[in-house]
């Protein structure tokens, strides 16, 4: 397989998860704005940060108020992780892959865009056009992700399609998680009680995630078991343990994956052996930041093994289109 090919096939899926992800933040805080008690407060600044892009958005607008923070998250080119910018760099990369990927899949990530390109402007009109084109998004995405399990071979371009998937999920994760730190909580008790309740449920919600949490863990929603539930609990997809796991899964079917696989094991055994249940609120930032570092090491490490390393190999200057083997 090309060295290229592969970069472009993990990219493509990144960007479509982080388009995904992205689309769900975004709808999951306005409920949580609109369920919020009185004295309690979540500056929609808080999405740029936690996303990484407030020093980005900030060279572009000089009010950071909702609908400037909306038109940079969805539609703005100029950030390269706003959902059109996503959607379409995923569009470029799967157009030059056809020959590897199933037949639909470029009418379905073509068709996600021309959504997108089309009603970006409308998601950033009113709370109610947000709501309904973001959903969108996220259904037309999972049925490009359906397709990919349903009806692609599972060899090695699968492999890098879901590891790019796994990686771009779980730190977004730990991003949507670390929303709830930025949270103002009143001084009244009771209130600040029923504040925190309804900041884990609307964290539940944004990873489809409420359901699932009730079945397996209990009715009662307490910030420490929902903590420990997306991180750690394997049976549910869009934890980062079970990310984890999937991403041991694909790199043990890749060759000289040994040192991956080892970064992604000390990940999942620091998760299981770190008790979060204690960690106030600046405690638990600062340990969501640590796990993003470790997932940009592991991201890194791939990077540097499968995309950089056998292009090295072939040539100083490999052109584009130089055949790489993946040597066993």
């Amino acid at each position: 397989m090309l060295a290229r090919a592969s970069e472009n096939l993990y990219w493509m899926a990144r960007y479509l998860e982080r388009a995904e992800n992205t689309a769900r933040l975004i709808n999951s805080t306005t409920h949580m704005l609109l369920d919020l008690p009185p004295g309690a407060s979540l500056g929609w600044t808080t999405l740029v940060e936690i996303a990484g892009l407030d020093s980005h958005f900030s060279q572009y607008y000089p009010d950071a108020n909702e609908e400037a923070i909306m038109r940079f998250l969805i539609e703005d080119t100029r950030n390269p992780s706003s959902i059109l910018s996503c959607v379409q760099h995923a569009r470029e990369n799967s157009r030059t892959l056809r020959e590897m990927l199933p037949a639909d899949m470029w009418e379905r990530i073509n068709s996600l865009f021309l959504f997108i390109r089309d009603n970006a402007a409308i998601a950033c009109r009113t709370r109610r056009d947000r709501y309904m084109v973001l959903n969108e998004v996220v259904e037309q995405r999972h049925a490009i992700v359906g397709l990919v399990s349903g009806t692609m071979s599972h060899d090695l371009a699968y492999q890098l399609i879901k590891l790019g998937r796994n990686i771009e999920r779980a730190d977004m994760t730990t991003r949507i998680l670390d929303l709830n730190s930025a949270v103002r909580l009143p001084r009244d008790r009771v209130l600040q009680e029923t504040a925190t309740e309804r900041l884990w449920m609307g964290t539940l919600n944004s990873l489809s995630a409420y359901q699932t949490y009730r079945r397996l863990v209990g009715m009662h929603v307490l910030s420490s078991e929902v903590i420990d539930f997306l991180l750690g609990d394997i049976r549910f997809p869009r934890s980062v343990e079970h990310c984890l796991h999937e991403m041991e899964s694909c790199l043990r079917q890749m060759p000289k994956s040994q040192r991956l696989q080892n970064l992604a094991a000390q990940l999942r055994h620091r998760i299981a052996q770190h008790h979060t249940g204690t960690l106030s609120a600046i405690a638990l930032h600062e340990y969501l930041d640590l796990l993003q570092a470790e997932l940009g090491r592991i991201h890194d490490a791939l990077t540097d093994q499968y995309f950089h390393a056998y292009a090295d190999d072939v040539a100083p200057h490999a052109p584009a289109g130089t055949e790489i083997e993946f040597a066993q």
